[in-house]
């Protein structure tokens, strides 16, 4: 027994590599298809509440309106403190926590308390969304599907991220958004196969989700064609507007999201059955629209049915409404929400335009998604996605152009007045420290060009002698120089290496042939400065040539420029 466990341990270490690189695309179609039939029935579970709570039209005047959303806040509030304490909070960041700090774990119970807390929640009428608590449900799939099969760290790691795609690709039915979005948000950096095991997870998700609810997309408008330039303006307008709301949205769940944090345990407990009276009330006295996710809302506002008044009404009661119930730690995400805000936003744009400047052709509906989209740059901070979504959930391609003026103007706009994002708010309060993906994308990186300075040491060709290049080297003070050999490959050698070869070498003997066999590595101004650190050990400075003729130096570069370019930078 003693002799078989070193013979075994080589073998092992030998196929477990190559057993996780054939496991891994295989599970990512399988995590896929499971978030997939998790997402569909965490959708069912919600709907089914929502109908056995508030009933199939939920109007003003109904004591359900206020007496569900606070029963289930109670419930919420029990199942929280005393079962799942790690399911409260939308899922984003804890799933960024999970990646960053826990080795990607996430516990089959949190998985389980996340389905049932945030599905009794959102379908009593929270003010939450169904898409972040899908994007965990997914990662825990994926975390515990890995470590079930024993796979790496690394390997369990990289199944998170994986997971909440598919999640949040299931819940959305866009498959393009999600990828994006755990790309902008989650990962930050990414490599081929993470984005090939990504792109397979959430394909295979959306598979399962439409064999369930069809492939038709969530809202549908006619195409969208501007004959009026002027058109573009209302589109501005309606990203300045996103903008100041997104802010004003950041700020309210800035400041009541902590203080709520610092009551006393039992009032903890309660705050989720307060939340759930005080939306609705707001229900009960004339806009039970606010109540849950609010998509049929959207589409409704998407078709014109609700004048602008009423539509900048709802938009601020559903941010009322959200702030209350997240802040108070009850289970649910933030994009639904974001996305009603934004809806309403647009379609009241757009509603005022055709009221006031009949002559303009734009359509409500277009407003109203383009105001989903506003939204979600400015508040969220992912603009890349924004776009994508807005495409995906209403298959209208020919909306992309305002989209993405409004879409920039509400992101820099956001960014300006509020630099930190509101999962770097969160992320702050909750006390973690977790990489910003919005300060990795606008980081600077520092090129080789930076610290490149002028190649002022000898150049030798490498078919002359040694006798003539010490000669020289002599009339020099550089402590080393450069050797341009045939073919654009170049070599550097310190005066030490000279010396030795001398030594070694008669005078007449060709400075090539006194080389070692490696060369010079290919380097270039627009490589990133960090590239060369490794080569110093082995090189006393590194020549940098020209991409278009590897014989014209750009110049060249030492460990003390590197150095010098970080201490200044």
């Amino acid at each position: 027994m003693q002799t078989a466990v070193p013979t075994r341990m080589p073998d092992l270490a030998r196929i477990a590599p190559r057993r996780e690189e054939r496991l891994f695309l295989i599970l990512s179609i399988f995590i896929g298809v499971i978030s997939g039939l998790l997402v569909v029935s965490f959708r069912t579970a919600i709907e089914w509440i929502r109908l056995l709570t508030l009933g199939p039209a939920p109007h003003q005047g109904q004591y359900r309106l206020v007496l569900a959303p606070a029963a289930a806040g109670l419930v919420v509030g029990v199942l929280v403190r005393w079962l799942f304490p790690a399911a409260s909070g939308s899922g984003v960041n804890q799933t960024k926590a999970a990646l960053y700090i826990y080795n990607g774990f996430i516990s089959f119970r949190t998985v389980i308390g996340k389905f049932i807390t945030s599905a009794i929640a959102i379908g009593a009428g929270h003010s939450l969304g169904p898409e972040d608590p899908s994007l965990q449900i997914g990662a825990g799939v994926a975390s515990v599907i890995a470590r079930r099969l024993e796979l790496s760290r690394q390997s369990v790691r990289l199944f998170a991220p994986i997971g909440a795609a598919a999640g949040l690709a299931a819940a959305f039915n866009a498959p393009v958004s999600a990828i994006l979005f755990v790309i902008e948000e989650v990962i930050g950096r990414w490599s081929a196969a993470v984005l090939g095991s990504v792109v397979l997870s959430a394909v295979s998700s959306v598979v399962v989700a439409r064999w369930f609810w069809g492939s038709e997309p969530l809202f549908r408008i006619p195409p969208v064609i501007l004959r009026d330039p002027r058109e573009l303006t209302a589109y501005v307008v309606l990203g300045v507007c996103g903008g100041l709301f997104a802010i004003v949205f950041s700020k309210c769940l800035g400041y009541l999201r902590p203080r709520l944090r610092e009551q006393s345990s039992w009032n903890r407990f309660l705050q989720p059955a307060l939340a759930g009276i005080m939306v609705g009330a707001i229900g009960y006295f004339g806009f039970p629209q606010v109540m849950g996710p609010g998509y049929a809302v959207m589409d409704q506002a998407m078709r014109g049915q609700f004048v602008w008044k009423l539509l900048v009404c709802l938009a601020l009661l559903k941010l009322l409404a959200t702030t209350l119930c997240f802040s108070s730690g009850t289970p649910g995400g933030m994009f639904a929400p974001t996305l009603f805000i934004g809806a309403m936003l647009g379609a009241a744009v757009g509603t005022f335009e055709k009221h006031y400047f009949p002559l303009l052709t734009g359509t409500v509906g277009a407003y109203a998604l383009a105001g989903m989209g506003v939204l979600f740059a400015a508040f969220l901070r992912a603009p890349l996605t924004s776009v994508f979504m807005v495409l995906e959930v209403s298959g209208n391609y020919s909306i992309v152009v305002p989209i993405i003026l409004a879409n920039t103007v509400a992101y820099l706009l956001a960014r300006s007045l509020q630099p930190v994002p509101i999962f770097e708010v969160f992320t702050e309060q909750d006390g973690l420290d977790l990489p910003s993906m919005e300060e990795q994308r606008e980081e600077r990186v520092l090129h080789i060009e930076d610290a490149l300075r002028p190649a002022n040491v000898p150049i030798v060709s490498g078919d002359q002698t040694i006798e003539a290049v010490s000669a020289l080297i002599a009339l020099s003070s550089a402590p080393a120089f450069l050797v341009r050999l045939r073919g654009g490959l170049w070599y550097a050698m310190s005066r030490e290496d000279l010396t030795a070869s001398a030594v070694t070498m008669t005078g007449e003997t060709s400075i090539e042939r006194t080389l070692r066999s490696d060369r010079a590595p290919l380097l270039f101004p627009d490589l990133p400065l960090d590239t060369t650190l490794s080569y110093f050990p082995r090189w006393p400075l590194l020549p940098v040539l020209n991409r278009a003729n590897r014989n014209n130096l750009e110049g060249v570069i030492t460990l003390e420029d590197v150095l010098h370019r970080y201490q200044e930078f």
